[in-house]
């Protein structure tokens, strides 16, 4: 899913650290591709990788098949493209057909999640 954002990019981080956060749950690593970029002389344009979840939830989609721990914790990327931001995250569901997990209660939250995520980062 791929998200415009009304905002700058360090406030639709800084907004969606927050909604994260609220949410009870733990970001476990930013990425700085920008930056990374740097380090080898090439140039990027601002570009945030965030990796985050919650233990409680991800766990028994990893128990159930072992290959869902290659897309877990969640990801939200989140880059400046000409000017405008944008905002991306895998539809659950799609990384439930890709390791052959079914838990449909689960990742209709995990969905429900995400797009408030996305939403309360992204919209002034």
């Amino acid at each position: 899913m791929v998200v415009d954002s009304a905002s700058s990019m360090a406030e639709t981080e800084q907004r969606l650290v927050q909604a994260i956060e609220a949410a009870g749950l733990k970001v476990a690593a930013r990425i700085d591709h920008e930056a990374n970029a740097k380090r080898v002389d090439q140039a990027l344009p601002p570009t945030v990788l965030l990796l985050f979840g919650n233990p409680k939830t991800g766990t028994p989609l990893i128990q159930q098949r072992r290959t869902m721990g290659i897309d877990l914790p969640l990801k939200i990327l989140i880059w400046e493209e000409e000017g405008h931001v944008k905002l991306a995250y895998n539809d659950p569901f799609y990384l439930a057909r890709r390791h052959g997990v079914e838990n449909a209660a689960v990742l209709t939250q995990v969905e429900k999640a995400l797009r408030g995520f996305a939403d309360a980062a992204t919209k002034q």
